[in-house]
């Protein structure tokens, strides 16, 4: 196992936003986490173009990434879209730190690594960085696109390298068309919790639910980039966001005493992502629940608790919420922890109000679920359900200061009244602009504390 370098570890700290007072017989506790890390920098290794070793004599990189990216026949129409492509992967070469471990794969009906093509990865210098952006410059469309075979494959690289942090960015224009259906949702059970990876759509010719699908699996990010041209600058991004990362492999560990259940957790902000299914046992009565890879960075967890019924004046400990984090015997620490706590009262203005960090989020999540409902329906039909769900999405948006996602509705239905949903569809709307809605639609705003 890799040993961490303690001065990338961010230093991490739970709160714990929740009503804890319960009606007579109430039993269900809902509580909003917020883990907060700071303090852990930019991964080992120097900035490119800086001077000295990257790393200390004798010990490993601190990370290894691969990109992936579409090289299938349709990347050719236009042909700008390759230039753009081998552009982005350019700029992301660039912004790849001394001594992180990295190699590029050629995704089309097969997978093929064509930098450094020997099996293995590279480490970042000036050198390796030069050659790898001249074998990018040499990429051609051509080919189908199994999707499967490009993560199998860098998850072959990747785990050659003996380092905490295991990344991809994955970029693809079209449908995964060349493998046996089932076969890319496999791989990414193979590969999830071995690597994170975030995918990109180019274009409005990819499947939206495919690409949410990898990034959903393997705890990356997910965006459209509707032209070509912005593809290089998203792509720079996403690598210092990756190059950002401290430690991986971070859980939120969940303790219920007895007689007490976890219903569900999902992460809330950034975006909403349910993480109920992903529970791996950690003792009797904890479960632990993945967060992915950390930087200096803060998100925030609805948890939902059902308790035991209980008589008025009754208090109890719900559950203990902790950071567990990795250590390099193989244990897991944790780092930091929080507590989940309910109160039986016949106070009925403290036992009906709602938390306003919880009732935020479950119209957040109540939300992306109306884009998506609503979404749907416009595809099959349905224009009745779609102008309910989409209407009632526009009246979610505005009550919470949700404005990116509200413009993006607008594009896709007239807007008649906001603050009641009222709402028309449209005629006609872009491809790029119901993708772009779907594709962002579990994006979240956060309340003010």
């Amino acid at each position: 196992m890799a040993v961490f370098s303690k001065s990338n570890v961010p230093q991490f700290a739970v709160g714990i936003y929740q009503n804890e007072y319960l009606p007579e017989g109430g039993r269900e506790v809902n509580a909003i986490v917020t883990v907060t890390a700071t303090g852990g920098g930019t991964l080992g290794g120097r900035p490119p173009g800086t001077q000295g070793p990257a790393q200390t004599p004798g010990t490993a990189p601190d990370a290894a990434v691969v990109i992936m990216v579409d090289c299938s026949g349709s990347m050719d129409d236009p042909p700008t879209k390759m230039d753009n492509a081998r552009d982005a992967t350019a700029t992301a070469i660039d912004a790849i730190r001394d001594g992180v471990a990295f190699a590029v794969i050629d995704g089309t009906h097969v997978a093929r690594e064509v930098y450094p093509a020997d099996g293995g990865l590279a480490v970042a210098d000036s050198a390796t960085r030069y050659q790898a952006k001249q074998a990018v410059g040499k990429l051609t469309a051509g080919g189908g696109t199994a999707i499967g075979s490009w993560l199998w494959l860098a998850d072959q690289l990747l785990a050659t390298a003996d380092v905490p942090i295991r990344h991809g960015i994955l970029l693809t224009d079209g449908r995964n068309e060349h493998e046996a259906p089932g076969e890319l949702w496999a791989v990414l059970d193979a590969c999830a919790g071995r690597f994170t990876c975030d995918a990109r759509g180019v274009g409005t010719d990819w499947e939206v639910k495919e690409v949410t699908g990898i990034a959903s699996a393997l705890l990356g990010s997910v965006d459209i980039v509707a032209d070509p041209s912005g593809l290089a600058d998203d792509f720079r991004q996403m690598m210092e966001s990756a190059m950002g990362k401290g430690v991986a492999d971070v859980a939120l560990r969940v303790w219920t005493p007895q007689g007490c259940a976890v219903k569900w957790v999902r992460q809330v902000a950034p975006t909403v992502e349910d993480l109920t299914l992903r529970r791996t046992e950690a003792g009797p009565r904890a479960g632990d629940y993945p967060t992915g890879s950390w930087g200096d960075e803060s998100r925030d967890y609805h948890v939902c608790v059902q308790v035991p019924h209980s008589e008025v004046g009754e208090e109890m400990l719900a559950a203990r919420i902790s950071l567990v984090l990795p250590q390099p015997d193989g244990t897991t620490q944790a780092v930091s922890q929080g507590f989940v706590r309910a109160l039986w009262t016949d106070d009925l203005a403290a036992s009906t109000h709602i938390d306003p960090q919880v009732a935020h989020y479950t119209g957040q999540a109540e939300l992306a679920q109306a884009i998506q409902q609503g979404l749907e329906a416009r595809k099959q039909g349905d224009f009745d359900s779609a102008t309910s769900r989409l209407g009632r999405a526009v009246q979610l948006a505005n009550a919470s200061g949700n404005d990116d996602t509200a413009k993006l509705l607008a594009k896709v239905v007239d807007v008649v009244d906001a603050a009641s949903g009222t709402v028309r569809l449209k005629a006609r709307v872009a491809d790029a602009d119901e993708m772009t809605l779907e594709t962002r639609s579990t994006k979240t705003v956060r309340v003010p504390r």
